[in-house]
């Protein structure tokens, strides 16, 4: 076995002992251990958007009876790392981010509390099934695939990508997979990355290349920490996480671009009443510039829109 010199040892020690702060959020992946304690170490933004919103009659006038006699609903949220969701002061104190504030201004809108339970990113969609919960966010894509069993409320566009460590200068920029044969990539299980890449598996032996491989771990905080080790070349998850781990010094990760957009939405189950309004909540803060407030407060205004929109197809 070949030692490294001790400075080399120890910056690398030390580097990993700061791997929890810096852990992805997901579009695919999220996950309620190591990621969300870590994240502590990323103190929220002071301002507070969502406190001035308030129930929009007409809007609410579009749930359920049933619904807005109960004044609340269920949600499911993958609890992260920011900009989505995350934990900035403790799992035994309120996550913030993103998601949370929409989701929490969206509720507002339509007169209603919630009712949180954090769920790692693959239990959700399926429980929505079930009737578990009524709505579930964890920066959900819109797929071809999803769209056969759940409906969709879109409240912002994100998408995939990919990051290596920073000192990797053999990748500059992924824009077709087959760059990536004969590497190792990490991803999130359950994910739209995951799909894309089991999907395309074959691209590399078409182009005569070795292929590559896919690790997929279960907790945001494992593949990074594998990606400082050596165990991974590269990561692929959404464009606004990279961004943004890229943007801490101690992560030592380089953000390699965008690869593919897709929109995010506000999850249910196939069919549900909920979804019109939803939209016309989503909507409303739109129009009434609270939507931008929130993306501007957490760093994601590239990733607005202008609209929201039930189910749209996938983009191509």
């Amino acid at each position: 076995m070949t030692l490294r010199p001790l400075g080399t040892r120890l910056r690398a020690t030390a580097a990993l002992a700061l791997l929890p702060l810096f852990a992805l959020t997901a579009c695919g992946s999220g996950d309620t251990g190591a990621a969300a304690v870590g994240a502590q170490g990323s103190p929220a933004p002071t301002d507070d958007p969502v406190a001035a919103v308030s129930e929009v009659d007409s809007v609410a006038a579009l749930l359920p009876p049933d619904v807005r006699k109960a004044g609340t609903l269920k949600i499911g949220s993958s609890i992260g790392f920011p900009p989505g969701a995350y934990y900035p002061n403790g799992t035994d104190k309120a996550p913030a981010g993103q998601d949370i504030d929409l989701a929490d201004a969206v509720a507002k809108v339509l007169g209603l509390k919630l009712e949180r339970q954090d769920a790692s990113f693959e239990t959700i969609l399926p429980a929505l099934g079930s009737g578990k919960y009524d709505v579930g966010t964890g920066n959900f894509g819109v797929t071809t695939e999803r769209l056969k069993t759940i409906d969709f409320v879109t409240y912002i566009n994100d998408g995939q990508g990919f990051a290596v460590k920073d000192d990797n200068d053999g990748i500059k920029k992924v824009t077709d997979l087959t760059q990536l044969c004969g590497l190792t990539i990490g991803t999130g299980a359950g994910t739209t990355f995951e799909a894309t890449l089991t999907a395309q598996k074959d691209v590399c032996a078409k182009a005569g290349k070795k292929p590559y491989d896919v690790k997929v771990y279960s907790e945001n905080a494992a593949t990074l920490t594998a990606l400082q080790q050596g165990r991974i070349d590269v990561i692929m998850s959404t464009i606004n996480g990279l961004r943004y781990q890229a943007a801490q010094p101690a992560s030592h990760t380089r953000f390699l671009g965008e690869y593919h957009r897709l929109d995010v939405g506000f999850a249910f189950k196939k069919g549900s009443p909920l979804t019109k309004a939803f939209r016309a909540a989503v909507d409303r803060l739109i129009e009434d510039g609270t939507y931008r407030r929130i993306l501007a407060k957490w760093g994601t205004t590239a990733s607005a829109i202008d609209a929201s929109r039930i189910n749209p197809p996938e983009h191509t």
